[in-house]
């Protein structure tokens, strides 16, 4: 992708069908939803004249809605929103079609028998609970504790939508591989191909330990746009109550989790007001966040390629990539795992949504389990 052509306004979407909308536009002008509904069209009043009259308003906030169900009540040990009793049929009954890894744990290291895994894991909500303040999602020490042994018998990585270095001091393991920004930052192992390290955007730096690692950040040029456009967004929502927005170096987040619900659509307007102004970055929507991001052709499926590809597991196929995650951006990732067959997505979730995972997990308890399980199998493995 040419990232210095321009658009006439900022980019929203993946392209999908054309087809009319309840709000009588194109559906390519709004949020983007996988087939199966993993975005729910939500009925909203119509927009106060002069203010959310436009329609890519009224979209983002559908999509606010859809992507952010209702809290529900914590769990005691890890403060993890989960189902309630009334959807626990229906969550059994999805569960149908995205079995726990788990109860499926012999079927996945059957398939895994005499190759290599290659472990990939979301960090928010995957390796921590999704908290009301993002800078104290720290993870428990019985899950670094998990992390750093699966790490000692399987390449291990961690991908998120937060800033690299922020991830590292969160998790603080030195056995890991490191991607931010949604894989728009990452430190990995020098790479296997001698192709792959002329690439422009890669280069050959030292971690903290001195270890020589290469470096790929894809949209470095993004980077004076996107401090840019966080500054703004830090002045222009300072007004609104429980507003907090993050830098994550490639990528900006406005998280409205601890905002009134009746003042989203100022949310909305706060960011569209910036946004508007930039049509090289587009919006992309999270658990109750906004997140502003560059328009490149890059996703957390292209850094898991890229991953395998500098641990020399790109072209294998003996090797089984696993991919644990829980929010849409992890969708890209399940989507090249799947779309290639060559190995498992894993969805954390307490509550139905449509993936393109094979497999699911409740909570983050549940992933420490499984960590745990391919620590166990690998010792048995060895006897």
């Amino acid at each position: 992708m040419d990232l210095k052509s321009n658009h006439a306004a900022p980019v929203l979407t993946d392209p999908i069908p054309i087809s009319k909308s309840r709000l009588g536009i194109h559906t390519n002008l709004l949020p983007y939803s996988p087939p199966g509904g993993l975005f729910l069209t939500i009925p909203r009043k119509k927009p106060m004249p002069g203010k959310l009259d436009d329609v890519r308003i009224s979209s983002w906030l559908d999509a606010m809605e859809a992507s952010s169900p209702p809290r529900k009540k914590p769990t005691k040990d890890f403060n993890i929103e989960v189902a309630s009793d009334d959807t626990d049929a229906s969550y059994r009954s999805w569960m149908l079609k995205y079995p726990s890894a788990l109860t499926s744990f012999d079927e996945i290291t059957n398939y895994a028998m005499d190759k290599r895994i290659a472990l990939f894991l979301d960090y928010d909500g995957t390796l921590s609970p999704i908290v009301d303040d993002p800078d104290r999602a720290f993870m428990s020490n019985a899950m670094r504790s998990a992390v750093r042994n699966v790490a000692k018998y399987f390449p291990t990585a961690i991908i998120s939508g937060r800033r690299r270095d922020m991830v590292y001091e969160f998790v603080g393991l030195t056995e890991l591989y490191y991607a931010g920004s949604h894989g728009m930052d990452i430190m990995g192992p020098v790479r296997h191909s001698v192709s792959a390290d002329d690439h422009p955007n890669c280069i050959r730096s030292t971690d903290k330990q001195g270890k020589e690692v290469n470096l790929f950040q894809p949209a470095s040029e993004f980077l004076p746009m996107i401090d840019e456009v966080f500054r703004t967004l830090v002045e222009n929502t300072k007004g609104i109550k429980g507003a907090k927005v993050e830098n994550h170096k490639f990528c900006t987040s406005v998280h409205y989790r601890n905002v009134d619900e009746k003042n989203w659509p100022i949310v909305a307007q706060c960011v569209h007001g910036v946004l508007k102004n930039y049509p090289r970055l587009r919006l992309t929507h999270g658990r109750k966040v906004l997140e502003v991001r560059p328009v490149i052709d890059w996703d957390k499926g292209k850094a898991v390629e890229f991953l395998l590809e500098s641990l020399g597991l790109g072209d294998s196929a003996d090797v089984v990539p696993i991919y644990v995650g829980d929010d849409r951006t992890d969708e890209d990732a399940f989507k090249v795992l799947r779309e290639g067959n060559r190995g498992f997505g894993i969805l954390v979730s307490s509550v139905p949504k449509d993936s393109s995972a094979f497999y699911s997990l409740r909570d983050p308890s549940e992933v420490m389990e499984f960590l745990k399980s391919l620590v166990r199998w690998k010792k048995l493995s060895k006897l």
